[in-house]
């Protein structure tokens, strides 16, 4: 019971930490996003802890075994989707110059938000889901510079595999599709070298989970395809007729935002590896504008390499 009380504590203390966001109101969401976050981060790295995220995974490897391994002892095992091991509890200071590479985000927990009614009341809570998506939902390859800003380091994201298309299902049935990303990151540490309880975070770009190309089952898209329902043209006539309609005809795509919170807990100096645990904030899926996008909790492991 206390374990569940704490991860409770956790997704609901941080429900105000997403908003959809648009080009009018990013700068206000993102400033009460990173409120939230702040409040709730240490919980939520607690709960993530509590949850066995920071323990290795049973037949875990690290990243000298797996680059042992050939293509088709990799295929099928699940290995490609996984962030490796990391053994050691050293420090790490980077000189000027260096660089994060192969990093590795590979979520482990996700929560959705949602309105609850008990006793005549309704909230809201953050509620446990399960992923649909095949194992393509985890971050590779992403690399980016590191830098020392008044002794804290800052790392700034520039490229890799920084976006995966997922979709995870409510207890209810109910699928919820979201652009998990890290795209634009920029992350601020809290000391200048990087060992076990060093944390970092920071703001991030998420872009529209569908591009302008898409078409919903009307023929309707962003920068093709029809710009009306053609099967309901009764319906969209006369000086209000396309009101009801009118963001279901309208594409756009939006560039939301997130946040993320990162804490090492391993560090091996000899092959400049770090690892640890991560929380991430971020609005789901809005069906190119039509649609109030659900906020998502996602909680996980990460790798990454320090490149001098």
């Amino acid at each position: 019971m206390k374990l569940a009380a704490a991860c409770t504590v956790a997704f609901a203390a941080s429900a105000n930490a997403f908003a959809p966001s648009t080009s009018g109101n990013r700068a206000t969401q993102l400033s009460a996003m990173k409120d939230d976050i702040a409040k709730v981060g240490a919980a939520a790295l607690a709960s993530a802890a509590i949850f066995g995220i920071t323990a290795a995974p049973a037949q875990a490897i690290t990243k000298a075994e797996l680059n042992q391994l050939s293509y088709l002892q990799v295929k099928g095992t699940g290995l490609a989707n996984r962030c490796t091991e990391v053994i050691g509890e050293d420090t790490i200071t980077p000189k000027a110059g260096a660089r994060l590479v192969d990093m590795c985000i590979e979520p482990k927990a996700w929560a959705v938000e949602e309105e609850i009614g008990k006793a005549g009341k309704t909230e809201k809570k953050f509620v446990n889901s399960k992923v649909m998506t095949r194992q393509t939902y985890t971050l590779e390859g992403i690399e980016g510079s590191l830098k020392t800003d008044g002794g804290k380091i800052v790392f700034v994201e520039e490229e890799g595999i920084d976006y995966a298309p997922t979709t995870v299902q409510l207890p209810g049935g109910e699928r919820v599709p979201f652009l998990f990303t890290v795209k634009e990151l920029v992350a601020t540490g809290n000391g200048g070298a990087f060992k076990p309880g060093f944390q970092m975070g920071g703001d991030f770009s998420v872009p529209s989970y569908r591009t302008g190309l898409f078409l919903d089952p009307k023929g309707r898209g962003g920068t093709t395809g029809y710009d009306m329902a053609v099967a309901l043209p009764g319906l969209q006539s006369g000086e209000e007729g396309d009101a009801e309609l009118f963001k279901e005809n309208n594409k756009t795509f939006e560039v939301g935002s997130g946040r993320i919170e990162m804490e090492v807990n391993k560090v091996n100096a000899e092959e400049s590896e770090i690892g640890g645990v991560f929380v991430a904030s971020q609005s789901g899926d809005t069906d190119m504008g039509s649609k109030v996008p659900k906020k998502i909790l996602t909680k996980g492991i990460f790798y990454a390499k320090v490149q001098q």
